[in-house]
């Protein structure tokens, strides 16, 4: 069994310091991520769901963390498991969750469902079900970026399983020989589906991957929100700079199974314990607390009005017409 990372291994000092404010709205970001997921099971018990889902709780510290370094004008990629990043660039609930219920008012005019939510304008470029499909794509953006000259940034999301898959160190040895601004970001949850991952990769450290690349890395608690966003933010600033491409590994864990239907029986009871009791909402808001930033009272209350705001969103979700074989509307949903 791998225990819990306690801190972060490397160094913030180049980060923007955050504000008692920002730092509230980390926690915010987080719970909003959770309850989103919260109501996603409940809606699909209710039988709005259609498909698969992939449910992110306890990985929300990545996306919150990550989101909190970027512009609106970066680009981030991501996984089947991606409402948090989807809700951490900004996503509306509504529109989240109208796509979910197969919508014409979704994102993607109900076209896409759980494991593509996207959007462009978010810079949301794209939700991979393929494993590593996403790395290729955010290395093209990575491009685009480098020769328009726009200082911007491309994010790669992606899970361990995804490293030993050949797109990754393609992506990897590209990105690394020209320079690239893109942002390797590893969310290391140990399990690629239902294998644990000292049945595939012969090390549980991942980070060790992007020294085959003389690429700059570093490894983090990725239950820490405040340690996500200073090496996230390090890494992005050098990247606008010139630095070239990063490799970040987040070190967390995934509360629930892999999909839906997936009760997780495979995982060692003391290991889901041990992570369980690292969850990065409760840790985070015990430190506001615990610096006098932010009240017991004022912390319950952002989590009722996310579970709020995230009930109501669905209902109204739910009303939304459903999608038939208009030309028009297929026309301006993917113009």
């Amino acid at each position: 069994m791998t225990v819990p990372p306690t801190a972060a291994t490397a160094s913030n000092a180049a980060a923007p310091p955050l504000t008692d404010a920002e730092r509230v709205a980390l926690f915010r970001a987080m719970v909003r991520i959770r309850e989103f997921e919260e109501q996603v099971q409940r809606s699909y018990l209710d039988g709005l769901v259609h498909g698969t889902t992939h449910l992110c709780n306890g990985q929300e510290a990545v996306s919150a963390g990550v989101a909190k370094a970027l512009r609106d004008d970066d680009y981030v990629t991501y996984t089947y498991r991606g409402h948090g990043h989807c809700l951490a660039r900004g996503m509306d609930f509504e529109a989240a969750f109208a796509e979910l219920f197969g919508r014409t008012t979704g994102v993607c005019g109900g076209l896409g469902g759980s494991m593509h939510l996207t959007d462009i304008d978010r810079g949301l470029i794209g939700a991979f079900g393929i494993v590593g499909a996403g790395l290729p794509v955010a290395v093209g953006a990575g491009t685009s970026a480098q020769l328009a000259g726009r200082e911007q940034v491309s994010v790669c999301f992606f899970g361990d399983g995804a490293t030993n898959i050949g797109a990754f160190h393609e992506a990897m040895n590209i990105a690394q020989v020209w320079r690239l601004p893109v942002i390797f970001v590893c969310e290391n949850n140990l399990y690629g589906e239902f294998t644990r991952i000292n049945h595939t990769t012969p090390y549980e450290d991942l980070v060790i991957r992007a020294a085959g690349y003389a690429m700059n890395a570093a490894k983090v608690d990725g239950n820490d929100v405040e340690a996500v966003y200073a090496e996230a933010a390090t890494m992005v600033a050098r990247a606008r700079g010139g630095g070239g491409p990063s490799f970040l590994e987040c070190k967390t864990y995934r509360h629930r199974g892999h999909s839906r239907t997936d009760p997780a029986k495979y995982r060692d009871p003391a290991e889901v314990e041990a992570w369980l009791a690292r969850d990065p909402i409760v840790l985070h808001r015990a430190a506001l607390v615990g610096r006098g930033i932010l009240g017991e009272e004022a912390a319950d209350a952002i989590v009722e009005e996310s579970r709020a705001e995230a009930r109501a969103a669905a209902e109204r979700a739910a009303a939304g017409p459903w999608p038939g074989l208009d030309i028009d509307f297929m026309a301006k949903t993917f113009a």
